[in-house]
């Protein structure tokens, strides 16, 4: 074998494609034989040319792991010393890196089995050679190591910690220190422990030296590095302690230097954002926020020509700091951001931020400068996202100056200016309909605009349109619609993709606001769609650097045996940007048309499915996402169609088979959080609709899927941790949150046939309770148990004796979504938890840990109604373990309701049945029940349902007390009086 083997090496580095493709099938054949090892391992050492080298060691890295079980001894040895070596003999870095990437291969299962004792002596001893090409080796191999025998690495941590400071001090040689700082970071990834992460701390003086020196010599791919640490760092739950003062410094140098490339100071900038989204706390305590505003405040006017990628400029990187930095610090930051930005020194005066931004901004849009100008349509863009009704009295004025502005400005302007009015129009909604008429016929005028340098204008005014659409409603725009859809479609004939991109976007939103009425603009609308999703994307893969050797020679045909591993080393797969987006716009678009036209869209279902099972496994996780959204519409569309069909329930059961499998294989396969989180929403929603009969065959499958992702073992959360430590807490709030909402709705549709099958998975949800664990994840597991507990029932029972201090704990958590889960479960749990709830002690605990919900010093509102929910409930349940002439007043007190009107039936239902069964407590409060009942029957947030139970309340009141009842009626409102009038008995 040996020989024909390095023919076939020799013959796949030929530039012949057939040539090379000849040689790869037949090294596909060969490869399937155990004895191709000692071959590759004999040319890997022999080869005379270093491709053929590198090639045998790839080879190798593919093929180790299904072969190693099946060689001797002897073999396995032999192995082991020639890749030993291979890497310390080798003149050719990138075989010296290939060769110790087999080594990472081997080590998964030859360290642990005991079979390599020598590996680790040898690295360190590596390590410290005075050859800077074994120092750096070393390193490479100790950073791949971590992902396959990382545990072994523990025993070792102090020893490593001293060798990594030591090599990151390296002054002879910058490659050593490259990789040192490369090894710091992969033991960062490994690194879930809270202690540990905390000694990483200790690294960051070292790494900050090296950074500035490299920077200095004009080395910033090292800077770069050295941000991806700091990445893992900052989005660990370690604190960063005073560390965070120095990150923050040599980010605002870095980011400030305008003679350094714009990738190396957006990672700058990006650090800053890290630090203001995940530990703004931090930058609070160490009054960090105003340095680092009067760094991104002028990068806001930093002109941008010479960069090629607009997300690469700085001054919209550090708008983005600043965004998020308003979202997590409010209060620090509006009053010198808005400092920055006012043009004149005569503020007005002000109640809310917006008052002082939106003038600013007004002044803006009129100042000579073209780039003020752009700025401030990002700026209004930007706080009119988060705005509402508070932009009515800017409306006229903004509009007025926007309108003007679109008529006489450059192309470049009127872009950004038309993504200012549409998020105006997003924030007005009704209120914009007097200048919707005028907006939408100017749009007109771009959107036949047909030269290429216009395009992108044409793409942005036919987003306006959908947007002003949605703003204003069906009503207003359905009679003028037509020229806009003959326009949009026009469109697709320019081979522009973002125009296509923008054009699906248009159509969904026109679907939403027509509904049904959509169907007309089906057939010549959804044909365009299947038309990009069906497009060609030119992908490729991007191998990361330590693998660089597959890149080089394009060797990607022969399959690996170790699939998970060669996809921890894909570093991205690069696509036409435009091409992928037009996918993901046209993919939404597809099941926002289904949705929106139901038994219309028949005729494109099984396309669509096609499209969209394919979809569902596409290599860009946006793509995937908006798959998986869209097939839970074609489900919708199936029942619909086929509801009255002879053939209905089986193809809607094929439909729904299909929809399942895709969704069960994401939330165990997917990669991506959001996506699988997704694919967990669509189970939450079917199980709702269809029912526990329609779900029942695949409970099993959804039950092994849900416990996956509960101990953290799916493949999106491996993706991010190897650890099975259960103290780790490296998994998303969004995803678990997606996942904590599978188990009510499994209790939902089964009742209390979820009774089994809670068992499973009670434990791996309470690992996310333990007190280590962060507040949200703490809260998550509450929420998630009180709706198990009210849609189970019953069989809640067993474990309230488990579940209760922990609800006791969280009622007195410094968060209030903490507190208001706790009271909502307590109360369920009293509800439905039976004799063992009702232990006199439980409910003293109980009433004890809710007494301070309903103070003064409980901040709000939402808390105080859950509280009031959950001795509702107690109450219901057993009245006679209340002590209602306690409890009463102090419940009375805070009512109203004020937020949470799911609590409104339980709440007045309580004291309605008080009432009606004329408890001596209840009664003595007659005149604080009257003045209740008449909040209640004028509040507008209330349902005709709550207004009819407390109206019988007080038709009973009435009936019991008469006369007697009129000096409290006389002191009513007029408008409180003349509401209950309505309730009290016809004489």
């Amino acid at each position: 074998m040996s020989q024909s083997l390095e023919l076939l090496l020799i013959q796949f580095l030929m530039p012949d494609n057939d040539a090379r493709r000849q040689a790869e099938e037949q090294i596909k054949r060969l490869a399937k034989d155990p004895q191709v090892i000692p071959a590759l391992i004999h040319h890997l050492r022999t080869a005379k040319t270093p491709n053929v080298r590198q090639l045998s060691a790839v080879l190798l890295r593919k093929k180790i792991t299904g072969h190693w079980a099946k060689l001797s001894s002897q073999i396995r040895q032999l192995v082991k010393s020639s890749l030993i070596e291979s890497i310390t003999i080798e003149h050719s870095p990138l075989v010296r890196r290939a060769s110790a990437n087999v080594v990472s291969i081997i080590a998964k299962y030859a360290v642990p089995a005991g079979e390599w004792p020598d590996l680790l002596p040898f690295l360190f001893q590596c390590s410290q050679s005075a050859q800077e090409d074994h120092r750096e080796v070393a390193l490479i191999l100790f950073s791949s190591l971590t992902e396959t025998i990382g545990n072994t690495f523990q025993a070792h941590f102090t020893d490593l910690q001293s060798l990594l400071l030591k090599c990151l001090q390296d002054e002879t040689s910058t490659r050593v220190r490259v990789a040192a700082l490369k090894a710091v970071g992969s033991f960062l990834e490994f690194t879930h422990d809270g202690a540990e992460l905390v000694r990483f701390r200790e690294f960051i003086p070292s790494i900050l030296n090296v950074s500035r020196q490299c920077l200095a010599n004009g080395e910033e791919d090292v800077a770069a590095i050295a941000f991806e640490i700091f990445d893992e760092l900052i989005e660990s739950p370690a604190p960063l302690g005073d560390s965070v003062r120095s990150i923050v410094q040599f980010s605002l140098e870095v980011c400030s230097s305008q003679n350094l490339e714009s990738n190396t100071r957006h990672q700058a900038i990006q650090i800053i954002s890290w630090l203001a989204k995940y530990k703004s706390s931090s930058l609070k305590k160490h009054k960090l926020v105003i340095p680092i505003l009067q760094v991104m405040c002028p990068l806001l006017a930093e002109a941008t020509e010479g960069v090629e990628l607009d997300d690469l400029a700085a001054d919209r990187a550090a708008a983005e700091v600043i965004d998020t930095m308003a979202i997590n610090l409010p209060k620090l930051v509006f009053p010198p951001v808005l400092e920055f930005a006012s043009l004149s020194s005569q503020n007005p005066e002000i109640t809310s931020h917006y008052e002082i931004v939106l003038p600013c901004i007004l002044n803006a849009l009129e100042d000579v400068s073209d780039e003020v100008k752009e700025k401030s349509y990002y700026a209004l863009a930007a706080f009119c996202d988060n705005m509402g009704e508070e932009i009515l009295p800017f409306l006229d004025p903004l509009m007025g100056r926007l309108l003007t502005a679109l008529q006489n400005s450059s192309r470049n302007l009127q872009e950004t200016c038309m993504s200012a009015i549409g998020s105006v129009a997003t924030a007005a909604e009704q209120a914009f309909v007097p200048y919707a008429e005028r907006v939408l016929e100017l749009m007109k005028i771009f959107m036949v605009l047909t030269n290429d340098e216009d395009l992108c204008s044409r793409a942005r005014a036919t987003e306006l349109v959908g947007i002003v659409a949605m703003a204003v409603g069906r009503m207003r725009v359905e009679p003028i619609l037509p020229p806009f859809i003959e326009a949009a479609i026009s469109g697709f004939s320019l081979e522009f993709s973002e125009l296509r991109e923008y054009t699906h976007g248009f159509f969904s939103n026109i679907a939403e606001i027509m509904d049904d009425g959509f169907a007309q603009y089906l057939p010549h609308v959804v044909p365009l769609a299947f038309s990009s999703c069906n497009l060609d994307d030119g992908s490729a893969v991007d191998i990361d650097e330590s693998d660089g050797d597959e890149n080089v020679n394009g060797f990607g045909g022969v399959s690996s045996d170790d699939d998970v591993h060669d996809e921890q080393r894909v570093r991205n797969i690069s696509i036409r940007t435009g091409v992928l987006d037009e996918k993901a716009a046209a993919t939404q678009a597809i099941g926002l048309f289904a949705l929106h036209a139901k038994s219309s869209y028949a005729p494109y279902l099984e396309e669509s499915l096609k499209i969209l099972i394919k979809h569902s496994g596409y290599f860009h996780e946006d793509v995937r996402l908006q798959a998986v959204v869209a097939l839970k519409h074609m489900l919708t569309v199936a029942q619909a169609v086929y509801q009255n069909h002879n053939e209905g329930p089986a193809k809607t059961r094929e439909v729904l088979d299909t929809v399942m499998r895709i969704c069960i294989k994401t939330m165990t396969e997917d990669d991506d959080k959001e996506v699988v989180a997704q694919a967990c929403q669509n189970v939450v929603d079917i199980v709702k609709d269809c029912g526990y009969i329609a779900i029942e065959p695949y409970m099993d499958q959804l039950v092994a899927a849900t416990l996956l992702l509960l101990q953290e073992k799916s493949a999106c959360q491996q993706a991010e941790s190897e650890s099975d430590d259960d103290e780790d807490a490296s998994h998303d709030e969004v995803l678990m949150d997606a996942v904590s909402d599978l188990l009510p709705a499994y209790a939902k549709c089964m009742g209390s046939h979820f009774g089994p099958v809670f068992p499973k998975l009670f434990e791996p949800l309470m690992k996310f309770a333990k007190a280590s664990r962060p507040p949200q994840d703490r809260t998550m597991v509450v929420a998630c148990l009180a709706e198990v507990a009210q849609e189970m029932g019953a069989p809640i029972a067993s474990y309230v004796d488990g579940l209760m201090p922990l609800v006791l704990k969280e009622l007195a958590s410094a968060e209030a979504t903490n507190r208001r889960n706790a009271a909502f479960c307590v109360g369920e749990l009293c509800k439905n938890g039976g004799e063992s709830t009702l232990k006199q002690r439980y409910y003293g605990e109980i009433l004890r840990g809710l007494h301070p919900l309903f103070g003064e010093a409980e901040p709000d509102d939402a808390v105080r109604d859950n509280a009031a929910g959950a001795v509702a409930r107690m109450i219901m349940v057993r009245p006679d373990c209340i002590p209602l002439n306690q409890v009463l007043p102090v419940f009375l007190k805070v009512l109203p309701l004020k937020e949470d009107r799911e609590e409104s039936l339980t709440v007045y239902g309580c004291i309605c049945n008080l009432v009606l069964s004329s408890n001596p407590q209840i009664l003595s409060l007659v005149p604080e029940l009257v003045n209740l009942v008449a909040q209640v029957v004028v509040s507008p947030a209330e349902t005709p349902e709550v207004k009819a139970l407390v109206g019988r309340l007080f038709s009973h009141l009435i009936s019991l007390y008469g006369h007697q009842m009129q000096p409290i009626l006389s002191n009513l409102s007029p408008a409180h009086a003349n509401a209950l009038a309505a309730f009290a008995p016809k004489s």
